[in-house]
């Protein structure tokens, strides 16, 4: 039987593309690598006892004071443990891959509930995203930028995506039909109807996205450390390298306790109970 060469064509592409835009994506690549290093420099500037301080303040006024607590403690075993710089490093990859992914999944998943085309489009490259493993991400992220944070980027986004857009399309389709016919007879736009009725009514669900988009980048730090991103999943990596057990459980705890503050930060939003407006 007749082997379609669906490799040779893929690799083919790429060369193509190192050729043709070979320039931009160097350019492009040095521009972020500018802006993720100051935004490190700029987290490492801060005491760590300050960051510790505004990450438990936030953490109390978000949640509660136990989210606080906990909260501190956890990054106080993780300067112990000296992994501070790692800390910046995974949360600078985690912020920058979630917030790309919501910027762009968001529209993607307002336009999939608007549109059936778009959606009947958009469901199997979604597919194709989730279940596709994280590691071939890397290769053509690796070839187009090189070393460091910015491919770690580009595959987190790719892979972290999905949820932001499929939860965003589903909390829209998901809003009561009765509601919308109420707003379009009293003459409201499509726009008003939008921002007014649907998207308030499918907030839970849309930070239930986001909290996945926050988590499945978090589940990318050892993965992407192999092409040099650095942060917790280097450490991990080092500890299966050189069969260090302590090693690589410090930082896996690391990794755990960030997910968790992330994941309480976020929860925190989607259950955060709304003022009641009095006449």
């Amino acid at each position: 039987m007749y082997r379609i060469p669906l490799g040779q064509y893929v690799s083919a592409g790429v060369d193509w593309l190192l050729k043709r835009y070979g320039h931009f994506f160097d350019a492009f690549s040095v521009g972020i690598n500018v802006f993720i290093n100051s935004l490190k420099n700029g987290l490492s500037v801060l005491p760590w006892w300050l960051f510790i301080l505004i990450v438990s303040l936030l953490a109390w006024r978000v949640k509660s004071w136990r989210l606080a607590i906990g909260s501190s403690l956890g990054l106080l075993l993780i300067y112990n443990l000296g992994l501070w710089s790692s800390l910046i490093d995974t949360l600078v990859l985690v912020l920058i891959s979630a917030l790309v992914s919501i910027f762009i999944g968001l529209p993607l998943g307002i336009i999939s509930a608007c549109d059936k085309r778009v959606e009947r489009f958009m469901s199997p490259i979604l597919d194709f995203m989730q279940t596709m493993p994280s590691f071939v991400y890397l290769i053509p992220a690796l070839m187009l930028f090189g070393l460091g944070t910015v491919p770690a980027v580009f595959a987190t986004v790719i892979f972290a995506m999905p949820p932001a857009i499929r939860l965003t399309n589903l909390g829209i389709r998901q809003v009561p039909v009765d509601l919308v016919e109420v707003g379009e007879a009293f003459g409201s736009t499509p726009g008003q109807l939008l921002w007014k009725i649907q998207l308030p009514l499918a907030l839970p669900t849309i930070m239930a996205g986001i909290n996945q988009t926050m988590m499945l980048s978090l589940s990318m730090v050892v993965i992407a450390a192999m092409i040099g991103s650095g942060g917790f999943g280097e450490g991990v990596l080092a500890g299966i390298s050189q069969m260090d057990i302590g090693k690589g459980f410090e930082n896996g705890l690391a990794v755990v306790i960030l997910a968790m503050i992330l994941d309480r930060f976020s929860q925190g939003f989607i259950h955060r109970p709304r003022k009641s407006n009095r006449h």
